[in-house]
């Protein structure tokens, strides 16, 4: 079985440290790109994590602290594995939920350019689960009759991934499907385009599901307060929650995104009038500047402290000789305040 395609198609398969996207890093990752040859290029990285990994994940993959001490972290190999991956579509097992996030999250963190725009994404979990509902080891032996030889290596794990896709292209070529809404298709078609569609059921914007497409294409919050409302709507009523999301413990591609839609509606608002600037204490508020105008200087005159008016005298006005009635007026005066 040979898949139609157009570009690249590359399969991957990451082990990790856990399963918290923006926590965790990276321990291994390999690829198998699938060319429209029908030839294939693999490599496989082992990757420091910069970080002890927990006892309860080694006993599931393998990898233990002292197998990656001497390897190179994420940020020295992350541009290698970026021009690896190239232009390819990507596919994976539960690769829209952890795979292409966890990548995108060490990719954003080492500040490696890596665009996810335009690519098909072919979750292969989402087309063995919506048409069995089975693991990966039971899709194996189910779709291929094998039983994956050093399972939960990711190389192992890589191609039977693969090999799994393959097998369900040939077996559901002819199968209807009947979705929730009543509506039936052929969804497993040999086509990446049509497996991207049937295998991206939620809609996410950032894959981990943080944010989903409506019908129309729109961006939705998908938890929280503001689950079912439209990004944008939110950023109208409630703009401090763009803030709120960019200083959380959200993963970085998530906060990518936001800050994408948030760019977007920004650029759309109206522009808002010029403000003006706030006054001095003291000081009355200024809406636009003073006019100057070219006086000569006044030197200011300040009130001098009112006295009373001295009795004045006409100067054709003779003295008063003293008599006995003045005598006595001084006499009196100076009798008042004694006992």
């Amino acid at each position: 079985m040979k898949l139609n395609l157009k570009r690249p198609l590359a399969f991957f398969d990451i082990e990790a440290t856990g399963i918290n996207i923006g926590a965790d890093r990276i321990i291994e990752i390999a690829i198998i790109k699938m060319l429209p040859d029908g030839s294939e290029a693999s490599k496989t990285w082992v990757v420091n994590p910069e970080m002890p990994i927990p006892l309860e994940t080694s006993l599931i993959h393998g990898f233990y602290d002292e197998h990656v001490a001497d390897k190179p972290a994420f940020k020295t190999i992350g541009a290698e594995i970026a021009e690896f991956l190239g232009d390819a579509d990507l596919a994976g097992y539960n690769s829209n939920k952890f795979d292409i996030p966890m990548l995108m999250e060490e990719f954003l963190r080492a500040g490696i350019p890596f665009d996810l725009n335009g690519r098909h994404f072919v979750d292969v979990q989402n087309i063995f689960h919506q048409m069995e509902q089975r693991t990966l080891k039971a899709a194996y032996q189910f779709y291929c009759n094998k039983d994956i030889v050093n399972a939960h290596s990711a190389e192992a794990d890589t191609r039977a991934t693969m090999e799994v896709l393959l097998a369900q292209v040939e077996k559901y070529k002819d199968t209807e499907f009947i979705d929730k809404k009543g509506v039936t298709s052929i969804p497993v078609q040999n086509e990446v385009a049509a497996l991207h569609e049937f295998t991206n059921m939620q809609r996410a914007v950032d894959f981990v599901g943080r944010m989903v497409y409506n019908e129309a294409g729109e961006e939705l919050f998908n938890f929280g307060k503001h689950k079912g409302k439209r990004v944008t709507d939110v950023f109208d009523v409630e703009p401090s929650y763009f803030a709120w999301i960019m200083q959380g413990d959200f993963p970085l591609y998530t906060k990518h995104k936001v800050k994408e839609i948030h760019d977007r509606w920004n650029q759309a608002r109206p522009p808002r009038p010029a403000q003006p600037k706030p006054a001095q204490q003291g000081q009355p508020a200024q809406t636009e500047p003073k006019k100057q105008f070219n006086k000569p200087y006044v030197k200011p005159q300040y009130p001098q402290q009112q006295q009373a008016p001295k009795p004045v005298r006409k100067p054709d006005e003779p003295a008063q000789p003293v008599n006995e009635d003045m005598l006595q007026m001084l006499a009196d005066k100076f009798k008042k305040g004694k006992v």
